[in-house]
């Protein structure tokens, strides 16, 4: 061991740890953009957890574990009536915006969804929001939930940028607790010391493995796993705010920090990295590029690398919707990520195994031309043999180009393209999507349709009336971002 270790010398806090902390703490974002799609993030956001409580396998999670219990000044829970402690809180918001993969997403080396991180914003701000008020004082102004959003957004998307968390078996909500912790411990008011030990107790929890993710194993945990993660970046900064001391050397510590223990593996044939690469690469400094370039899910409740599959099989659909029993092979060519994650062969257990499906996504594109939450649901899968039927006539190719275009940080494709051949030898032509609707490149195509699907999405929970004031304020960004937390949690309250 090192002289430093013999000595006990207690290390300064690993630069990475000190990056965030000062970026969180001091950053001042001047991004007109980054501030406006923020506000289109919080719309979608909030509108994904509205559909997810029509859907009893998430809303049985929800409420207080203590039945009846009253929380003074708690956390509102959008679309019900619960008002809960902060930690829980975040756990509850955390699952309903992601719970149907219907928010945003960021991909890169690392996937995820740093919406995620609204669950541990809205909770701390309304709770602190509601005790300033109780004290006489002002509530917090929306504002600082946009900034929050912004900095969390850019926090978890630049660790992903070259960082494969996935590769070594770790889930990406990793990054939505380091994310969701320094954001909190800065709207709770922590100073830099305070900030460094919330986050250093971030990295140095075991942290959740992806197998919930992949067959045969997947599972309901992909979608409340990021409201868990949420809600103990909640509990971490609060336990820092109390005084707990931080561990400086987490992430390079020899033998038993994060890069030795969990970072040291290339891939899933556990080679071992040399000691002098376990660490993470940080290609460029934390700004608002991710806000600015965050992927928007506007018509497909499906994983993402299968969105542009999606819309090439809709695309498709009146050309082979009257010849199905005529359908030979259908080929798609994908990029390497979607190949390691989605496509898949055999059974599907259930609807978080074939909304990752790409096979599964595609069938139901080119049968029926839409694509909804309902269609992963058992009812509909079981009284639709056709899809499966579909699903095993599918061939998946990794397109080299696709795989590279993916990873170029100046295109960041997400491209699939669908061709159909019949048993009389003809085809269609191949169809080809590089970047799906939700991308920056498509944004002027793309904003009014995320701003219906906001609509439609309020309007299964809300009451006409509210949901047109909800969507009015939103649509105003000043007002937005003047309008106190209080008031505008109390408009999604049922």
């Amino acid at each position: 061991m090192s002289s430093e270790v013999d000595g006990n010398i207690r290390p300064d806090y690993d630069r990475v740890i000190q990056d965030i902390a000062d970026y969180t703490l001091n950053y001042q974002i001047d991004s007109e953009e980054a501030w406006d799609t923020a506000r289109y993030c919080l719309m979608d956001s909030l509108g994904c957890a509205m559909l997810a409580l029509r859907f009893p396998e998430c809303t049985k999670h929800l409420a207080p574990m203590v039945p009846d219990m009253v929380v003074p000044c708690g956390v509102r829970i959008p679309g019900t009536s619960f008002q809960l402690e902060p930690v829980k809180a975040a756990w509850d918001i955390g699952c309903l915006v992601r719970w149907l993969d219907y928010n945003d997403t960021w991909l890169a080396a690392e996937w995820g969804h740093p919406s995620d991180n609204l669950g541990a914003i809205l909770a701390v701000t309304d709770y602190l929001s509601q005790r300033r008020l109780a004290k006489g004082q002002p509530s917090l102004p929306m504002r600082v939930v946009l900034e929050s959003m912004i900095k969390a957004h850019e926090i978890q998307g630049v660790l992903a940028l070259e960082n494969s968390f996935n590769r070594v078996g770790l889930d990406h909500v990793v990054l939505v607790k380091v994310a969701s912790t320094a954001v909190a411990a800065m709207l709770m008011g922590a100073n830099r010391e305070q900030l460094l030990s919330a986050l250093s107790h971030a990295w140095v929890d075991g942290q959740a493995l992806r197998t919930y993710r992949h067959a045969p194993n997947t599972g309901s945990r992909k979608s409340w796993a990021a409201g868990d993660a949420s809600a103990r970046g909640v509990q971490l900064a609060d336990m820092a705010m109390r005084g707990e001391m931080g561990i400086p050397g987490v992430l390079t510590a020899k033998e038993w920090g994060f890069y030795d223990i969990l970072f040291s593996k290339t891939n899933r044939d556990q080679q071992i990295k040399p000691a002098s690469e376990r660490s993470f690469s940080l290609p460029q400094p934390y700004g608002s590029y991710v806000m600015e370039n965050i992927l928007f899910k506007i018509s497909y409740p499906a994983e993402f690398h299968a969105q542009t599959a999606c819309e090439a099989a809709i695309l498709l659909h009146p050309q082979v919707a009257n010849r199905v029993d005529e359908i030979e092979r259908v080929v798609i060519r994908t990029h390497e990520s979607a190949v390691r994650i989605i496509s898949k062969q055999g059974a599907l257990a259930n609807p978080a195994d074939r909304d990752h499906c790409l096979q599964y996504i595609t069938a139901v594109g080119l049968l029926f031309g839409e694509l909804s939450a309902d269609h992963y649901e058992t009812a509909f899968h079981e009284s639709h043999p056709e899809v499966n039927t579909l699903r095993a006539k599918m061939e998946v190719i990794e397109e080299v180009e696709y795989s590279s275009a993916y990873l170029d940080p100046k295109r960041r494709a997400i491209a699939n393209a669908v061709q159909v051949f019949f048993n009389d030898g003809s085809a269609t032509e191949q169809t080809e999507v590089l970047y799906p609707l939700g991308h920056r490149r498509r944004r002027s195509e793309g904003i009014p349709l995320l701003l219906e699907k906001f609509v439609d999405n309020l309007s299964t929970r809300l009451p006409e009336a509210r949901c047109r004031a909800i969507v009015d304020l939103c649509e105003d960004q000043e007002r937005l971002e003047r309008t106190s937390v209080d008031d505008f949690m109390s408009l999604f309250v049922i």
